[in-house]
């Protein structure tokens, strides 16, 4: 495939071939909006089900601090302790908030793509240091594109903290003098109205930036017809190969079957369109077997052989059709069975010197 083809003639839709290869190397439409979405929602529930619960750790971790200094011990094994303790009560209340952010860090992930492992992605590529390929991103259209994005977030981002901190501008200053206690769930409320607005806002931005990352990325895969053709050989084998191959094992099946003629022991006929040679052999095979058959052509050539080898011609136009669709090598289907075995008497009458005639049954139909 040639990623350097004219864009222009890059007018089919990626086969599912090219997606799954794009795929294996990492290569898939993913929004990072979508992450970021997923991130505030998490922050959000978290502030919402356990903020009162953090903001009484933390203020019962930091009291002490702030309360009475003076009765904190200053020699070395006192503050080691003193650290531990703290490190071990802040960890017991941001563990399950990185918990909780991981597992919607990967919901987020996984709802847009597959989870997959893609060794390709951790290979080392000397290509990815080059200072001109990466100025080549930076002001490509996508880079524009992640440029104007992040700037109208930030500008969003900007616009709700003014709308929400303007009005809240005096308790913010009465802040200053009051408790921790009550500092913590103020800023717990103000956070928790910033990130309502934005998962409102970042769950429309995110279902356009996938609509768009995901038109980009099929765009990119988009394949000449060229290339369409050549996947197809690839996949499907070269149509004039196929062919030839075809041919190849029509005319060793053929050629197995003019062999077998000579050795069949009747040849039920159309008597000119259809023609089925029967092998039977008493005491080998339960049922006489299907050695050659044809139509037209084929089924002319087979009778000339019996006739040149004093095999029988036997007419019966429904049996031959009812035989025909029988697989080679194999024994006729029991339905047959009295029919065929007519057939064999009436022979081996002729052989054994009878004045026999075979008169076909009409209910040797199909």
């Amino acid at each position: 495939m040639s990623e350097d083809a004219d864009p222009e003639s890059k007018t089919e839709d990626p086969s599912s071939k090219r997606l799954a290869d794009a795929a294996k190397q990492g290569n898939i439409a993913k929004s990072q909006e979508i992450s970021h979405l997923f991130v505030f929602m998490a922050a959000a529930l978290l502030l919402w089900l356990m903020g009162d619960l953090m903001s009484r750790r933390v203020i019962g971790s930091t009291l002490v601090f702030f309360e009475q200094p003076h009765r904190i011990p200053i020699d070395a094994s006192h503050l080691t302790r003193l650290a531990v303790d703290m490190m071990l009560d802040l960890g017991l209340v941001v563990s399950p908030v990185l918990g909780v952010f991981i597992v919607f860090s990967l919901a987020a992930s996984i709802i847009q793509n597959p989870p997959m492992f893609t060794p390709e992605k951790i290979k080392p590529d000397i290509a990815k240091l080059s200072p001109i390929a990466g100025l080549k991103r930076i002001f490509s259209v996508q880079g524009a594109v992640e440029f104007v994005k992040n700037l109208i977030k930030v500008c969003i981002i900007g616009a709700i903290l003014f709308a929400i901190l303007v009005p809240e501008l005096d308790k913010l200053e009465a802040l200053i003098e009051l408790d921790l206690s009550v500092i913590l769930p103020f800023c717990i409320t103000i956070v928790l109205k910033l990130l309502g607005s934005l998962i409102g806002i970042m769950a429309v931005v995110s279902v356009a930036d996938y609509l768009y990352q995901r038109y980009n990325f099929m765009k990119q895969l988009r394949m000449t017809k060229q290339e369409v053709k050549d996947e197809h050989k690839e996949t499907e084998g070269d149509p004039v190969v196929k062919a030839r191959l075809r041919q190849l094992r029509m005319q060793r099946v053929r050629k197995r079957m003019m062999a077998a003629v000579p050795e069949a022991s009747v040849v039920i006929t159309n008597p000119t369109h259809y023609a089925v040679a029967l092998k039977y052999e008493s005491g080998q095979s339960e049922a006489p077997i299907v050695v050659a058959k044809g139509v037209d052509v084929l089924a002319r050539r087979i009778r000339e052989i019996a006739t040149e080898h004093k095999v029988p011609i036997v007419e019966n136009p429904p049996l031959a059709r009812a035989l025909y669709k029988v697989e080679l090598d194999q024994p006729i289907p029991i339905d047959h069975y009295r029919a065929v075995a007519e057939v064999i008497s009436y022979i081996m009458r002729l052989k054994d010197g009878h004045d026999a005639r075979y008169e076909p049954k009409v209910e040797t139909v199909e």
